[in-house]
């Protein structure tokens, strides 16, 4: 089997981040977001890969070239020269996505993250003879998305409805599909929209089924989100693999700590906190609700929650970093600066406090 995933543009809603790097490979639980999407479909067979990317396609094939060896799997590029949309770049990789044996293929959008049922999917796309399967997810504001309308007990697709004023349902498209090879038929080599043109059109023949996603779902594409995807990832580890998770009386909830990163006396980390490789936590610090990505240093008793803090940067001793305070890579924040919500873009020095949410340049 071979699945595409859309990598797509620039990544702007997680800048300063992907200032550094190409937005698939920021990470995320230690681990690039598009890793967690590469493993998973290797794990059920797949044994192709391609990315449909428009932006800095050298940097993502480079750093992806040696995880082709790591995880046993083909990764191959389909670039675009101008921006596709969600339909178009399936039309550009055609030939790396059909070969002789017509199996249906996946196609996932980079930014999300969840347990990955594409087992489940499989047996439910061969049960419903379909042209293609779409996940959905529930949410509690069905009003912020497109709402996938379906009949409860088939799964079959009645009609798409785009951000509705009126309660029509709430579930929404997931990002997660599996096509057959005729799919491509139907879609021209344009910038298009596979939700608004395509699947509307598969729809209408009564041939587009979708299935509820089990377990977590979010779109971690930008700060807020993707803390919360942290959560919610950490929280399914728990339950599945709990063994990778840090143990100790310093740490609460869940947490995450590379091998190589140094903790001191008297820190208290957690809950829902990732830390990096290299990284080096001095004594007394407190962290919750964060991400320290490799390389960092957190200065004795500063205190971070709910922030990014990117790689190489250091925090100051008893500086406050809180409420979705971003730092790009090597920003260094000096000892007792409060940031609240400041947005840092790299290689910056950070002298007086950030009293209210900004973009430092």
């Amino acid at each position: 089997m071979k699945a595409l995933i859309l990598v797509g543009g620039f990544g702007t809603r997680l800048r300063p981040l992907t200032l550094s790097v190409p937005k698939p490979l920021v990470e995320f639980a230690n681990k690039p977001m598009i890793l967690h999407q590469i493993e998973a479909l290797k794990a059920i067979g797949v044994s192709e890969v391609v990315l449909a990317i428009n932006y800095q396609p050298e940097v993502m094939m480079t750093f992806l070239k040696e995880f082709e060896t790591k995880v046993g799997i083909k990764i191959t590029c389909s670039q675009e020269t101008e921006p596709l949309g969600t339909a178009g770049p399936l039309a550009l990789a055609r030939d790396k996505l059909i070969d002789d044996c017509g199996e249906p293929f996946f196609v996932l959008n980079s930014d999300v993250i969840s347990e990955y049922p594409f087992k489940q999917m499989i047996e439910f796309h061969k049960s419903h003879g379909g042209e293609a399967s779409i996940m959905v997810t529930k949410v509690d504001e069905p009003s912020k998305y497109g709402v996938v309308v379906m009949e409860e007990s088939t799964g079959k697709v009645q009609k798409f409805v785009e951000k509705p004023k009126l309660f029509v349902g709430n579930k929404i498209n997931a990002g997660i599909y599996l096509l057959n090879p005729s799919v491509l038929d139907r879609i021209e080599l344009r910038p298009t929209s596979i939700e608004k043109e395509v699947f509307p059109n598969i729809a209408a023949e009564n041939k587009l089924f979708a299935m509820v996603l089990p377990g977590f779902w979010m779109d971690i594409g930008q700060p807020r989100d993707y803390i919360t995807g942290l959560r919610l990832y950490l929280d399914s580890l728990r339950k599945n693999s709990s063994s990778k998770l840090a143990r100790g009386s310093n740490v609460v909830g869940n947490v995450l700590v590379d091998e190589t990163a140094k903790i001191g006396e008297g820190c208290l980390i957690g809950p829902d906190v990732a830390i990096g490789p290299g990284c080096v936590v001095e004594s007394g610090v407190r962290l919750s609700r964060c991400t320290v990505m490799r390389g960092v240093r957190i200065k004795k008793h500063a205190c971070i929650s709910g922030s990014i803090i990117g790689w190489h940067s250091t925090v100051g001793q008893w500086a406050r970093v809180e409420n979705m305070t971003i730092l790009g890579e090597d920003v260094h924040v000096s000892d007792e600066i409060y940031s609240n919500g400041g947005v840092v873009l790299p290689h910056k020095e950070i002298k007086s406090s950030i009293l209210k949410p900004e973009i430092v340049m």
